[in-house]
């Protein structure tokens, strides 16, 4: 499969109101690309769309979309084909997290973060797939985690939810290579954006003690830029790269998933306490 090119190609971000969606935004700005940005986030994504048409993106729309709600998409994929022309790059990065251990999480909340890191991945995919069929040389990008790679406990949900994009992506990867289109499956580890901070808080918490923990992992685990992350995923795009895991403590994290699979989380605990 040829290189990507980005020029003139219609390009679909979720999540592109801040962290590494709206990094990737002006990224693809850049490089001429014509973007259709997704968020819930209204002022988010004015600001990333003012400043991605100034650095010179061939065209920008912004569509303000809950992803929770359940659609289908299908009505995302008719607008953009109707301003923008069929996608040519799919890029499902929207995420959520909870705080709390899975005793206390409620199913409510839980429900609401699948819906939005799996079933908002699955079914935009889906809305958009006959477009990308017939733009040769397309691709779709889908945002996983470290933590589609090994699971940590207090991170049930989200690991869950990571670990069904990494499957989803991967035999999606097998079904359409053969017909042309191209797909990666992205696992950050610690990039800077508010998804921590943001993250809801599922079960008690009168103390402020949930929110305050996902504070803190934020500000000690959270470093890379979500600019240095963008740069690399639109370096595997334009490379074809069917898997990329971004920094170096993530791969470390891959690494010992695989040598060590039942045991990983137990030697990670003593190497960390190693270092305190």
């Amino acid at each position: 499969m040829q290189r990507f090119t980005f020029a003139g190609r219609t390009c679909v971000i979720t999540g592109a109101a801040g962290g590494i969606g709206g990094a990737l935004a002006l990224e693809l700005a850049r490089r001429r690309a014509a973007l259709a940005l997704v968020d819930r986030d209204a002022q988010g994504l004015r600001r990333v769309a003012e400043l991605a048409g100034e650095l010179g993106a061939a065209d920008v729309s912004t569509y303000e979309i809950d992803l929770s709600d359940g659609g289908d998409r299908r009505d995302l994929a008719a607008a953009v084909l109707g301003r923008l022309g069929r996608a040519d790059l799919l890029i499902n990065n929207a995420g959520v997290t909870l705080t709390g251990t899975f005793e206390q999480n409620s199913l409510d909340d839980v429900e609401w973060l699948l819906e939005i890191n799996l079933h908002a991945v699955i079914r935009t995919t889906k809305a958009f797939l006959p477009q990308l069929l017939e733009r040769p040389g397309s691709h779709i990008v889908n945002v996983s985690s470290l933590f589609g790679l090994l699971a940590p406990p207090g991170q049930v949900a989200y690991a869950t939810s990571k670990y069904a994009v990494r499957g989803f992506t991967e035999a999606l990867r097998h079904e359409l290579e053969p017909r042309g289109v191209g797909v990666t499956v992205v696992h950050p580890g610690g990039i800077r954006t508010r998804i921590a901070a943001n993250a809801r808080v599922s079960g008690l918490d009168p103390d402020g003690e949930q929110a305050a923990q996902a504070r803190r992992f934020a500000e000690a685990a959270l470093t890379m830029p979500p600019e240095e992350a963008a740069r690399q995923i639109v370096a595997a795009i334009q490379s074809r790269r069917p898997r990329l895991v971004i920094t170096r403590e993530a791969r470390a994290g891959d690494w010992l998933a695989r040598i060590a699979p039942a045991r990983y989380w137990k030697i990670s605990e003593l190497v960390a306490r190693r270092f305190q």
